[in-house]
């Protein structure tokens, strides 16, 4: 397909590993890129989906096999490379690092000084950020959901919700007493909101690691 969203210009900047990325310019107007706006860096024209409203912009740099595609946006200082995907309407931005096969997808965020690597997926609504590292390198991914009143981190049989670690089984038959004794009443509306939006969640992520 003929690329007439944007081009590669000369000026270019040169990696540490002595990769050469060129900055790109819209050749088209799109979801709030101008046409002739300028926009991060790029190794390869293949770094950024053609047909769709992703962008990289600022000094943001995608490199290696890596695509940036869907409603994405890769902005300021953020570096995406290796074999890793950013797509639907997910966010990388300010110093963050999302490296490997690492997806991050949905509308998850991953910004300030996060990265993200090995075989992670950071998706749905979460938002990764400052110094935090979600790394794959372990044969389980974990999920991590943040936003929330408290962090929620689930593997593949347990469930870490603040500082609470337990058993998916667990979680799942702990009484309203129990609950309360976690953070008195704050925990026992949480759990009741969100019980079984994050127990589907830990069934979901089983099935990813079993796959």
């Amino acid at each position: 397909m003929q690329n007439d969203k944007f081009i590669l210009l000369n000026e270019s900047i040169i990696t540490p590993y002595g990769v050469t990325l060129y900055r790109i310019e819209a050749i088209k107007s799109f979801s709030g890129v101008e046409s002739g706006q300028l926009g991060g860096f790029i190794e390869t024209e293949s770094n950024l989906s053609t047909d769709d409203n992703s962008w990289v912009s600022g000094d943001a740099r995608v490199s290696g096999n890596a695509q940036v595609s869907g409603n994405a946006q890769v902005s300021r200082d953020a570096q995406v490379s290796g074999d890793a995907k950013v797509s639907y309407y997910a966010q990388v931005s300010g110093n963050a690092w999302v490296s490997g096969n690492a997806q991050v997808f949905g509308n998850a965020q991953v910004f300030g000084n996060a990265q993200v690597s090995g075989n992670a997926r950071v998706f749905g609504n979460a938002w990764v950020s400052d110094d935090a590292w979600v790394s794959g390198d372990a044969s389980i991914t974990p999920t991590v959901v943040t936003g929330m009143h408290y962090p929620i981190t689930i593997t593949d049989t347990e469930i870490k919700i603040g500082c609470e670690f337990h058993s998916i089984k667990d979680w799942e038959s702990f009484t309203d007493p129990r609950i309360r004794l976690m953070d008195g009443e704050n925990a026992i509306e949480f759990w009741k909101a969100n019980k079984s939006i994050i127990i589907g969640l830990a069934i979901n992520h089983m099935a990813k690691v079993g796959e």
